[in-house]
């Protein structure tokens, strides 16, 4: 570093915890279609449209609502049965 560097009087940034991080997440293809089409209306990179959507999901502590279809009873083998 410089000799006529001083940064005795310098400060933390103030927007530091506001800084993105960035992550790998398997999406799938119809979830990023959605948000690129919405994103091309607003005029806006899909990925800050994903990043806006989950953010206000955060920040107003929404729960997805998942409903898991029924799986098929499965038919037990014949040999079963008889017992």
């Amino acid at each position: 570093m410089r000799s006529e560097c001083d940064f005795s009087q310098s400060r933390k940034n103030p927007y530091a915890s506001q800084l993105k991080r960035q992550i790998t997440i398997r999406l799938d293809a119809a979830a990023v279609d959605y948000f690129k089409e919405m994103a091309a209306e607003l005029g806006i990179p899909y990925q800050n449209r994903i990043n806006l959507f989950l953010r206000d999901c955060a920040i107003e502590k929404r729960r997805p609502v998942i409903h898991w279809p029924r799986e098929a009873p499965t038919e037990r083998p014949a040999a079963a049965r008889k017992g």
